[in-house]
């Protein structure tokens, strides 16, 4: 779906071709339903705080709100002011739902979630994009429900520890923590690459990776 060239999109931050502004980097791509929107301003507070973080990662921030461009310039001074922050990365304006609709970010279930004209808001969409322009993971939250960043960023050092030491990361990792030797890796080969490797059953094996081997080691 992002390895389709999609439309220039209005932003914040003036216009934008979506693969140019990838362009080798990770992108997050996260929507709201509406600006001026209560959960909507704590999270993209929290986003702008994390933003060094994600940045020393090589990834991009980009927001996605079903409104006009002036109305999130207006917006992003209330969001400084609430959250203490500084939010410089980009938001989509997309009040015609354009870019919602190209990656399914539309609200099917809460009849409530709707404009003065009855049309659908987005719902919290999360898209975690990689260089070459793969989608690698989507996680969708209700308009009521607000996200946690820590758990973002905690996903991209998943992502990103994965692919270059060629391991999986078992339920509530975080950097430092064991990790998982991908199955694709024989037993006699994961031996030689992972000498503390602990065999709990043949297709489940630890081995440590301290967090300086991990991509939040930046």
């Amino acid at each position: 779906m992002a390895q389709e060239r999609p439309e220039p999109a209005d932003t914040s931050n003036g216009p934008i071709d979506f693969h140019e502004f990838i362009g080798d980097k990770w992108v997050v791509l996260f929507s709201h339903p509406d600006d001026y929107t209560p959960v909507c301003t704590t999270e993209l507070g929290a986003f702008a705080k994390l933003e060094d973080e994600f940045t020393k990662r090589g990834v991009k921030l980009i927001g996605l709100s079903a409104n006009t461009i002036d109305s999130h310039h207006a917006w992003i001074k209330d969001i400084d002011e609430v959250n203490n922050s500084n939010l410089k990365f980009p938001i989509i304006g997309d009040k015609e739902r354009k870019v919602a609709y190209a990656y399914d970010m539309l609200d099917y279930q809460d009849t409530t979630n709707v404009d003065s004209k009855g049309m659908a808001f987005t719902i919290r969409s999360v898209f975690i994009i990689d260089p070459k322009k793969t989608i690698r993971l989507i996680m969708s939250y209700p308009a009521s429900t607000g996200r946690n960043t820590a758990e973002v960023l905690r996903v991209v050092d998943s992502l990103q520890t994965g692919d270059k030491k060629k391991v999986t990361t078992p339920i509530n990792w975080v950097p430092g923590d064991d990790v998982i030797v991908h199955p694709s890796v024989k037993t006699e080969d994961a031996k030689n690459q992972y000498p503390d490797m602990r065999i709990v059953k043949p297709y489940l094996r630890f081995t440590p990776l301290p967090k300086e081997q991990t991509s939040a080691n930046v």
